[in-house]
């Protein structure tokens, strides 16, 4: 019997599991039917909370619900930080290691500030050729691959579609990217909805995305931090950054991390 606390971060909703013994070994299937809606646990991925190899307090492993492994998740992060004070008692700033870096997050009661690694590889006003049109987008690694494409009104796109075209193209094989379409708000505030690789599907958050959207809309519009990203679980999350020209340094993403259930499941 796998025990196993159910959690969300904005609505997106993960699985984490204590493993700071070693022996839990997922393997692709298993993951696969942890985060089966009908016929397990249900949840967009799975964090596990591991003992750290290097100088952080923690190591986080996270599983997106096609059972593969990716560097790192914003939403997944903050309820890694909450469950690593719940399960092992960790309190106020908390640093973990992930394959995009180490990760600070600092408690403050049901939310969670994210100190996230340095973004990467900002490319603005790439020409995409997407079916039989061309598409201007934006791109940068917050952590994860993201495009992102301002429109008119996000509540007319058509997500799961013109998302899976874009997450699949060649520009971004093989890994993929995931793509983001938003939509402004006011002069520090935009919408945001997420296709999320992995999940193979609209996320009601991401916190990565979030990350992407923020830094994009602040490269774009020439604004500064923090910028207001309203997430399609009907949340509001914070990204703050120090900006020069276009160079982002000290992102932070602050939101809620909130405790579901916890119980057993047998594998």
């Amino acid at each position: 019997m796998l025990r196993f606390t159910k959690m969300n971060g904005a609505g997106n909703d993960f699985v984490l599991i204590d493993n700071r013994s070693g022996d839990v070994h997922l393997d692709r299937n298993q993951i696969v039917q942890i985060c089966d809606r009908h016929r397990g646990i249900g949840g967009d991925g799975i964090l596990l909370l591991e003992k750290a190899s290097n100088q952080a307090d923690f190591r986080m492993r996270y599983f997106n619900s096609d059972g593969g492994e990716a560097e790192m998740c914003g939403n997944g992060a903050r309820c890694f930080a909450r469950f690593a004070n719940k399960v092992a008692d960790a309190q106020g700033k908390i640093s973990f290691e992930t394959p995009a870096g180490v990760i600070a997050a600092e408690l403050k009661g049901d939310l969670v500030t994210l100190q996230m690694t340095d973004p990467t590889d900002l490319r603005l006003n790439v020409t995409l050729r997407v079916g039989d049109k061309n598409k201007s987008v934006h791109f940068i690694n917050s952590g994860v691959p993201h495009v992102v494409i301002p429109v008119e009104r996000i509540d007319d796109v058509d997500v799961r579609r013109e998302g899976a075209a874009i997450r699949y193209h060649q520009m971004f094989s093989p890994k993929g990217a995931n793509v983001n379409f938003i939509e402004k708000r006011g002069t520090t505030k935009i919408a945001v909805r997420t296709y999320e690789r992995g999940v193979e599907d609209e996320t009601l958050a991401c916190g990565t995305g979030v990350v992407a959207a923020a830094l994009i809309f602040a490269a774009t519009e020439n604004f500064d931090g923090p910028i207001g990203v309203l997430v399609r679980g009907g949340n509001e999350l914070k990204v703050g950054f120090d900006k020069i020209d276009n160079q982002f340094r000290n992102v932070t993403l602050t939101g809620p991390a909130e405790f579901v259930f916890e119980g057993t499941i047998e594998l």
